[in-house]
This record gives C-alpha cells, sequence and structure tokens, in this order.
C-alpha cells in the first residue's frame, strides 16, 4: 500500500481506539497500516502475520510490536483467547485468497468481533454488503448480514499498491448488532443458505427439497428465487427445520 490515504480512511473509519480493549491487525506486511494505529496507542494491540521475513522485519521497525506478534495463519487463531478483554476491533488488508474464509471464521466466532474494517477483492466487498434483489447478494452477505451491520466505505484503486493488483479492492465496516439474534440456528441457516444459492436460478421448492421442510409457512417462499428473500426471511426458514 503506497497511498497512505486510503490508511488513513480506514483508521478514521474505526473512530475512538480507546472504546476498545484489544484491536488485531491482519497480515500487517511490512506496517504501512501498523504506523498508523500505533499511533493511536491502541490498548492490547496484536498483529497476525504468516510470512516469516514480515515476522522478523516488524518489531524492528516498530519496538512496540515485540511480543505482540502472532506468527501464525489467520484462519488457526483461536479468537476466543481474547474473550477476557472485549471489545475488540479487527483492521487488516486482508489477503485475498482467503478473506472469504476469513468472514466465515469472524462470523463463526462471534461475538468476539465486535468490529471488522478491512479491505477486500472488491468483488467479495460487494458481496459482503449487498442487499436482496441485488446480483451481488448470496451465501455471505445473508451470514454476515445475520449477525453485522455491513457498510460499503470506498473503493481502492490498483494505483494505491505497488506492485498494482490486477483487481480494484473495497474497504468494508462490519459493527456486531446490538443484541445477538435469537430464535434460530447459525448452522440451519448456513444449511438453508448454501441449499438456496448453490442453485439460485431455481426457485426455492426445487432448490431446498433435499432440506424436506414441512411447515405450511414455508409455502409463501417455494415460487421465490434465493436473492428475492431478505436475511429476515432466511432467518424465519431456518427456524423451520426440525
Amino acid at each position: 500500500m503506497i497511498d497512505k490515504t486510503v490508511n488513513d480512511k480506514i483508521i478514521h473509519a474505526a473512530g475512538a481506539f480507546a472504546d476498545y480493549n484489544t484491536v488485531i491487525e491482519i497480515g500487517p506486511g511490512m506496517g504501512a497500516l501498523t504506523e498508523h494505529i500505533l499511533q493511536e496507542s491502541p490498548q492490547n494491540y496484536w498483529v497476525v502475520e504468516l510470512d516469516d521475513r514480515f515476522v522478523e522485519y516488524l518489531p524492528k521497525k516498530f519496538p512496540a510490536l515485540r511480543d505482540r506478534i502472532i506468527h501464525k495463519d489467520f484462519l488457526e487463531v483461536d479468537l476466543y483467547q481474547f474473550q477476557a478483554n472485549l471489545p475488540l476491533l479487527m483492521l487488516g488488508n486482508f489477503p485475498y485468497n482467503i478473506s472469504t474464509q476469513i468472514m466465515f471464521k469472524i462470523i463463526e466466532s462471534r461475538p468476539i468481533v465486535a468490529v471488522m474494517i478491512g479491505m477486500f477483492q472488491k468483488e467479495v466487498a460487494l458481496r459482503i454488503a449487498s442487499k436482496h434483489k441485488q446480483k451481488d447478494y448470496g451465501i455471505l452477505s445473508v451470514l454476515t448480514q445475520a449477525y453485522y451491520d455491513v457498510e460499503y466505505l470506498f473503493d481502492v484503486p490498483p494505483a494505491s499498491f505497488n506492485p498494482p493488483p490486477k483487481v480494484d479492492s473495497g474497504v468494508l465496516k462490519i459493527q456486531l448488532k446490538p443484541e445477538d439474534p435469537i430464535g434460530f440456528d447459525y448452522k440451519k441457516l448456513k444449511l438453508v443458505v448454501k441449499a438456496a444459492f448453490n442453485q439460485r436460478r431455481k426457485t426455492l421448492r426445487n432448490s431446498m427439497k433435499g432440506l424436506n421442510i414441512q411447515s405450511p409457512e414455508f409455502e409463501k417462499f417455494t415460487n421465490l428465487r434465493p436473492e428475492q428473500c431478505s436475511v429476515e426471511d432466511f432467518i424465519e426458514m431456518s427456524r423451520m427445520i426440525l
């Protein structure tokens, strides 16, 4: 990242760092965003970095990071180790090859992550933020928005990087809803959503046939395609699975 204004905008979107007892940065690399975060003097600040070169480099550039680097693939990090120091803010220019898995991990580790501000490949960011009846609306949209309020903040062009990637990027902010939704099960919701969107051209009558939903309330959804159903609709359908 060579465009400092992008990092400034990410930091500004985070608001007051004093509001968080833990701050985690994913994939700091050479510390372009790290430098901005350290200026905010966050409490209990950790970085997660897999690359040996950056793990060696970062504490030399930023002595405050000594003993604050988690040398792991983020997907292998147990976020529940931070549950004694919540709320938690997560930031990062996420590795695009695992960004979808990162989102699933955040969702499945709720409510550890109160706020996440992250840079994704633009098409992934749009997918997460899309509402029903929009073309990018899908599995990740529904599962994220069931628990988090999602805001698409801004685009990041390839020229902001050196070397420039072949794709545009987008920055998202997600914020845990004030109360963890109750009355439905995440595993059942995921089952419903995957069944629907894995055959998104079909009506729900056909795509969800294998779930054997017997509730008469399901009838109102049967002639719809998945993109026509809101997050609340999918939650309602998930409650119909025994």
